[in-house]
């Protein structure tokens, strides 16, 4: 199977996924504390084992790392993660989900020597998704349709800086800005904030507390086929996956400059 089919295969899985969450999401569901105290739902675990079953069709030779098994202690050999391997995150923005205010995702990735090769970030409740891979490039879908999307330069106005609705901190944020010619801040949940900035309605989201590698990685893969980066705050370099323990560094992403 070619990347590009590959690619296809993974937004009719996130499909599927989104249409199990939002059928949750209509009943008053019931919400419990994993061991790190994050909340999760029915929704997070029947979209996950839907995904993980059609993984398997789709690809079975690939290994899947997913939110919620490796909070169950299924995590992959990690020697077998230095190849081509899933990164899934059943429903990112589970706060989203149960405040009810729309934007939590569906993500799954794909990870090729580290660095995503292609990704789809589903917001369901939005009616958007949004699909890059390497070499191919960046797509959203919505009720107008499929069409291409790319990073912009950065307008005159200053930039148009993304934030963390459930995780925020103000002042860690403001210091990195300073000196920096901002012409908007907006809060967004989820990894749509990544996808915002491919799509180029924002131009920079700065990550100054804790993610996990399938909190951002489709949504990394979506700004990189669209011309983004990310990359660490503490030594510049593109952002990595396979980490130990799968957490992320503080990292920026950044479209066109």
């Amino acid at each position: 199977m070619s990347d590009a089919e590959l690619l296809e295969s993974i937004t009719k899985i996130a499909r599927r996924a989104g249409e199990v969450i939002l059928q949750v999401y209509a009943t008053d569901f019931a919400v419990r504390g994993k061991d790190d105290a994050s909340p999760v739902t029915q929704a997070d675990e029947q979209a996950e084992a839907l995904i993980l079953a059609a993984l398997a069709i789709v690809a079975p030779e690939i290994p899947v790392v997913a939110e919620e098994s490796v909070a169950a202690g299924r995590v992959p050999d990690p020697a077998r993660l230095g190849g081509r391997f899933w990164l899934v995150d059943p429903l990112d923005g589970t706060k989203e989900f149960i405040s009810r205010n729309g934007e939590f995702t569906v993500n799954i990735a794909l990870i090729e020597r580290g660095q995503p090769l292609l990704g789809v970030v589903l917001a369901p409740a939005l009616g958007r998704l949004f699909g890059g891979c390497r070499g191919i490039g960046a797509f959203v879908e919505d009720a107008a349709g499929r069409r291409p999307i790319a990073c912009r330069a950065v307008p005159d106005a200053g930039l148009t800086v993304v934030a963390s609705r459930s995780h925020g901190d103000a002042a860690a944020l403001d210091a990195f800005l300073a000196g920096r010619k901002v012409a908007s801040l907006a809060n967004a949940g989820s990894s749509l904030k990544l996808c915002l900035v491919a799509a180029g309605e924002a131009d920079l989201y700065p990550r100054l507390g804790r993610t996990m590698e399938w909190d951002i990685a489709a949504g990394h893969a979506v700004l990189a086929a669209a011309g983004g980066s990310v990359c660490r705050i503490d030594t510049g370099e593109p952002l990595a996956y396979g980490k130990p323990g799968f957490d992320n560094p503080h990292f920026v992403a950044a479209g066109l400059g």
